[in-house]
């Protein structure tokens, strides 16, 4: 009936716009430029055509313009949680019920989970299921070098709901969410779910370089399409963030100046923090027409002007050799007179050289002369305030450490070597997170790539939301993730002494595409009323779209639903609690209950919860 839109550009370009009001605008522009091409005399009949040819443009426009904001809604709509399942660390699951241990190893699918863990690296071919218990004087226990083997509950569905009954607060008790879906429409879904809940969000979104490159993203959208691509994405993410939040974006110098502008608009200039400067590939240019590009930029903008921000330190690094440096003695005068100038140092009062002030308060000078590291040099003299020649000029010994400022050039800007070309290091992703959040608070990157950014946030422990649409998502990110509950040692992993542990939620979310297969269009009359206006009737108004789910029976009058006629696989708690906003506390196999004490009937729903899902 009606044309997919050819390229997700197309329906990101009309999210915020009402297509009606667009093309109309298109057309009076088109229309001036006509009227003002160079002709200078007008005829009455010429003047009555364009104004007839403008009334049935737009009767054309109102009429086509309901298809394309048909898209848009169903772009828009919340989607459906699908094919759920869950990963635990053994550990997780012993603490609480040492016998389900026993059941999950006497499980028939239990050989197939062994078969992934000696494909992940995780276990060799020498792993016996039997050592994973050890005998104790209360009974058994569970081994410690098999407590951070991670079991995904779709080996084990007939179990899954006897997993998720040991906590007692289901999501409180995750780690993440894992998310396979186009990121717009699973932003646009967890929203009521996760507002104001994140404290930190770092994107790497592909650069638009203007021909796709080696990587699985496509990359040669016009300028125009990528940030229009950024921003719809950018503009929720903010609603995600708590008011204390932070945003970290990292962009190379083909979109930086763009990302600047969008970022000042969507967070305001006074909430830009800082351009930090990082490494990126050095590539050796062929003829040499321009230097070579050694650095990109993350800019990093906060939600307010009172953000969650930890100074971090770091060895003192030289900026030209990369190597440690040792403190070194420095003279303790800054630029600027400040009052009171004066100060007593080692004994002396003395003033600060002229149009300068001492670099360190009255206490703080008495504190660093007890650790010995203020000095007076008397092979140096100066100037004072008064135009007095000094001997002797004070100075103050550096510490090994010192505060992290916007060059981060210390740090690697790609991972080499590794199976994701643009693969970004952990360090630099702990940078990020360590200076914005705090244990337990949620991280969220919605152009998640190879997973660093969920893989050093939970050895960090934070809780995080990770987002990734390619293929990857079931070869890299996933895989990878199951490595970090099981103790990866890469990465931060020695810094932060990381062993492993944890447990995390992964599901893929109900696509655009997935929509426009199920839903039903008709193929009869238009039109509600034959003696009204076509061009201004709704031409969907009454089309089945998603009710198929529904069943009306009428001699009880009820409506029975059956989400089963659109998809197999439905998370119906995930999806009622993406929908409300309200977090899960319980799953049974017929209820959910959620954290407000509301318990929902899932075998029989009220076709009111789930309107907004199949109707729009």
């Amino acid at each position: 009936m009606f044309r997919v839109f050819e390229k997700q550009s197309e329906v990101d370009y009309f999210i915020n716009k009402d297509a009606k009001a667009f093309l109309e605008e298109q057309f009076n522009l088109w229309l001036y430029q006509y009227v003002f091409s160079g002709v200078s005399e007008w005829t009455e009949t010429r003047i009555t055509q364009l104004q007839t040819l403008k009334a049935i443009a737009f009767k054309i426009i109102a009429f086509i313009s309901q298809f394309e904001n048909e898209l848009v809604k169903i772009w828009n709509k919340p989607k459906f949680v699908l094919n759920s399942n869950y990963v635990i660390t053994l550990d997780r699951i012993a603490e609480k019920d040492i016998a389900l241990v026993e059941k999950l190893l006497a499980h028939k699918n239990f050989k197939t989970q062994v078969e992934e863990w000696q494909q992940l690296g995780i276990v060799d071919d020498s792993f016996k299921k039997t050592a994973v218990l050890e005998k104790n004087g209360k009974g058994k226990r569970l081994a410690k070098a098999f407590q951070y083997l991670p079991i995904d509950t779709k080996h084990f569905k007939d179990l899954e709901l006897e997993i998720l009954g040991l906590f007692d607060h289901l999501d409180q008790s995750l780690d993440g969410w894992l998310i396979k879906s186009e990121n717009y429409q699973s932003l646009k879904t967890i929203l009521p779910k996760f507002q104001e809940r994140v404290q930190t969000t770092y994107i790497d979104p592909p650069f638009n370089l203007g021909t796709n490159a080696d990587f699985p993203y496509v990359v040669n959208y016009k300028d125009s399409c990528w940030v229009s691509i950024l921003e719809n994405r950018t503009r929720l993410a903010k609603e995600l963030l708590s008011k204390k939040g932070s945003f970290f974006v990292r962009c190379d110098y083909h979109g930086n100046m763009l990302v600047r502008l969008l970022l000042n608009e969507i967070f305001g200039e006074n909430n830009f923090g800082n351009e930090i400067v990082i490494n990126r590939f050095r590539r050796q240019l062929g003829e040499l027409t321009r230097y070579n590009v050694a650095t990109d930029s993350i800019f990093y903008y906060t939600k307010s002007d009172k953000p969650t921000f930890k100074t971090i330190i770091r060895k003192r690094i030289c900026s030209f050799c990369s190597q440690e440096v040792q403190p070194q003695w420095r003279p303790m005068s800054s630029p600027e007179l400040r009052h009171p100038p004066e100060r007593v140092i080692i004994g002396r009062k003395l003033l600060p050289p002229k149009g300068r002030h001492w670099t360190f308060t009255q206490d703080k000078i008495e504190t660093m002369e007890k650790e010995g590291r203020i000095r007076i040099n008397e092979s140096i003299s100066y100037v004072d305030l008064e135009g007095k020649r000094v001997k002797g000029l004070p100075e103050y010994l550096q510490t090994e450490d010192t505060p992290v400022d916007s060059l981060w050039t210390d740090l690697k800007g790609y991972v080499f070597g590794a199976t994701f070309s643009t693969e970004n290091p952990e360090e630099l992703l702990q940078r990020a997170i360590e200076c914005s959040s705090d244990e337990g608070g949620l991280v969220l990157d919605f152009f998640l790539g190879s997973g660093t950014t969920a893989a050093t946030a939970h050895k960090m422990k934070r809780k995080w939301i990770g987002i990734e649409m390619a293929e990857h998502y079931n070869t890299d990110v996933l895989p990878r993730m199951k490595g970090v509950l099981a103790g990866d040692p890469s990465g931060i992993s020695k810094q932060v002494n990381w062993r492993g542990g944890g447990f995390f939620k992964y599901y893929a979310v109900e696509q655009y595409e997935d929509t426009l297969r199920h839903v039903k269009y008709d193929d009869s009359d238009l039109f509600d009323d034959p003696n009204k206006d076509p061009y201004h009737q709704y031409v969907f108004l009454r089309d089945l779209k998603m009710l198929e789910a529904l069943k009306v029976d009428t001699k009880k009058n009820k409506v029975k639903v059956d989400l089963s006629k659109l998809y197999d696989g439905i998370d119906i708690a995930e999806t009622l609690s993406n929908l409300t906003g309200k977090w899960i506390k319980r799953i049974t196999a017929d209820s959910v209950e959620f954290d407000d004490g509301e318990v929902v009937d899932t075998k029989n729903l009220d076709w009111k919860r789930i309107k907004p899902l199949i109707w729009w």
